[in-house]
């Protein structure tokens, strides 16, 4: 019988639970709270930028989680898992620093009512959204060790 077992079971932990934030947030909650009863427009946007100011810092704890046992423990890591590594965090870097400070000011024009042109920004972050996920599953999946 063939078992598996993980050298890095907080790495691991850690992995999943991203996972689940980036699934629960950014693919139901994001589109959902639209759909309740008496949610307008300025409202969702409200509460969707307080909640993704409050996933990406949950995302910089896991990631660096992640950064610490890479650099700890170097030696169990193979290349196609740093670079998947490195991609998820060059991908968490671009989210923080442009897309979500760019999304935040388009929701804040929205809630304030200017007339706000449409943008690729939106498909740009479900994208890198989707992106972190492949990650994520790699690296995930990466951690076991068949014995």
């Amino acid at each position: 019988m063939t078992t598996y077992i993980t050298k890095h079971p907080i790495l691991l932990i850690s992995s999943v639970l991203w996972i689940g934030f980036i699934l629960a947030i950014s693919f139901m909650e994001a589109w959902l709270k639209f759909r309740a009863p008496g949610i307008t427009l300025p409202l969702g946007l409200g509460i969707g930028r307080l909640v993704f100011f409050v996933l990406n810092k949950i995302e910089w704890v896991l990631a660096i989680i992640l950064i610490f046992h890479l650099i700890m423990y170097r030696s169990d890591f193979n290349s196609p898992l740093l670079v998947v590594s490195s991609l998820l965090l060059v991908l968490l870097i671009l989210q923080t620093f442009w897309l979500l400070p760019l999304l935040d000011a388009r929701a804040e024009d929205h809630i304030q009512g200017k007339d706000v042109a449409s943008s690729f920004l939106h498909l740009y972050y479900v994208i890198s959204e989707l992106l972190k996920l492949l990650a994520l599953a790699f690296i995930t999946i990466k951690l076991f060790i068949k014995t």
